[in-house]
């Protein structure tokens, strides 16, 4: 079954998960509520709802963020090594992706709110089109961002990876796919971009 015929069902998501969360100066982004529900079970939710297998990477002490996906169906992974940095967490996302042969890893960073379960939809279709491509989305005015799609051919790749910069050596070649706004680059690190997101008129 090709790309496009099986669609999210046979794609995988991760939600990177294992960092620290060292610029909330005591809070955890994660934890933050947005609709009544904390930001990681929100995105989590939304992950799910496109009917893709989920995963999320968590420091296995984590017991807090790990408790907010309390009876959602997703793949806990544990990364002991998650003070290595944001390759970590893609290096076991991979494996675990690889495991359930999955034709790509979608990677949804659950710290930027505004992404929805229609944008993860879209930019893997727009992925399905090129499938021998990694993919990622961009701000309505094309500057790079997230979700990104790395198809299974890039898989053992991934297995390199070292620090905390993630796939971006992995994306130079990427195929581009715009979604609204800035919601692609929108993310939530410090107290201060917490207030003023949240101070927006309606904040998605």
């Amino acid at each position: 079954m090709g790309a496009s015929a099986a669609g999210l069902r046979n794609a995988a998501v991760l939600l990177p998960a294992a960092g620290a969360s060292t610029r909330m100066r005591g809070r955890d982004k994660l934890l933050e509520p947005v609709a009544g529900r904390p930001l990681l079970r929100r995105q989590a939710e939304r992950a799910l709802a496109t009917g893709a297998a989920v995963a999320v990477t968590l420091r296995p002490e984590d017991h807090a963020r790990r408790a907010a996906l309390d009876g959602l169906s997703v793949a806990v992974l544990a990364v002991p090594d998650a003070a290595l940095g944001m390759s970590a967490s893609l290096r076991r996302g991979a494996r675990w992706a690889s495991d359930r042969g999955a034709v790509a890893l979608v990677v949804v960073l659950p710290d930027m709110p505004e992404i929805t379960s229609a944008d993860i939809r879209t930019v893997f279709q727009a992925w399905a089109r090129v499938s021998e491509l990694s993919l990622r989305a961009t701000t309505a005015s094309g500057i790079p961002g997230h979700p990104v799609v790395i198809p299974n051919a890039v898989f053992p790749a991934l297995a390199n990876l070292a620090g905390d910069r993630g796939a971006s050596s992995l994306l130079r070649n990427a195929r581009h796919c715009p979604l609204a706004g800035v919601r692609a680059i929108t993310d939530l690190d410090t107290p201060e971009d917490w207030d003023a997101w949240r101070a927006r008129p309606d904040p998605p």
